[in-house]
């Protein structure tokens, strides 16, 4: 067998030494067995080095013991090492988040869905972030991204209706909400703003009327 083929199988049994560990790291941090997820990220990044994926892993249990400053480190360098890593975007507005820096946290979130519409952290990290500053518009914009591609996922909708409703929508609002409650009829939240967003819209015919 020449070099180059060896050398070629080495590299292929270590990708998979990797990803298994990685697994076993995820599965692991899962149920809160931090040590022993720890370990295996730690195998994984010595295994190999050029891979973003087990400092997220290492940075997301820094995060779970309250280590802020260990946890943007190790998703500094997962960003260094892979400027296209949207989990680690995602973990340093999580830090971010966890340091009221909420414009960062937004900032953070946001290159996060620029790379993955599909993270829900980001998506409920930009919700939150959105809400301390009052700013809706972008996070919107990613909620009925998301929905596009999961249009059955309740929890995002009644998200959605409620920031329409922060942000003076109260006709997409009520629509949202109707669709929540056309797919699980027994939403209490969603019933409960649906009432509340009825009498929104209500009160502003009244005033309407009364204008005229």
């Amino acid at each position: 067998m020449d070099v180059a083929k060896e050398n070629s199988i080495e590299k292929n049994n270590a990708t998979q030494h990797n990803e298994v560990l990685q697994e076993l790291g995820d599965c692991y941090c899962s149920v809160a067995d931090y040590d022993k997820a720890q370990k295996c990220y730690d195998k994984a990044a010595v295994l190999s080095p050029d891979d973003p994926t087990p400092y997220v892993g290492i940075g997301v249990i820094a995060l779970q013991k309250n280590l802020i400053d260990d946890a943007e480190i190790s998703f500094k360098v997962a960003c260094r090492l892979d400027r296209n890593c949207a989990k680690a975007y995602a973990g340093l507005g999580m830090v971010a988040q966890q340091k009221k820096d909420y414009q960062r946290a937004f900032d953070m979130y946001l290159k996060c869905l620029e790379l993955d519409t599909d993270n829900l952290t980001a998506l409920l990290g930009l919700f939150q972030s959105s809400c301390e500053m009052g700013s809706f518009e972008k996070v919107i914009h990613y909620l009925k991204l998301y929905l596009d591609m999961h249009p059955a996922d309740t929890s995002v909708m009644f998200t959605l209706a409620a920031l329409y409703m922060k942000d003076g929508e109260l006709e997409q609002s009520r629509d949202t909400l109707l669709n929540v409650l056309a797919l699980e009829e027994n939403h209490k939240d969603a019933a409960n703003l649906l009432e509340e967003v009825e009498h929104s819209l209500t009160k502003k015919k009244q005033q309407k009327a009364a204008e005229v």
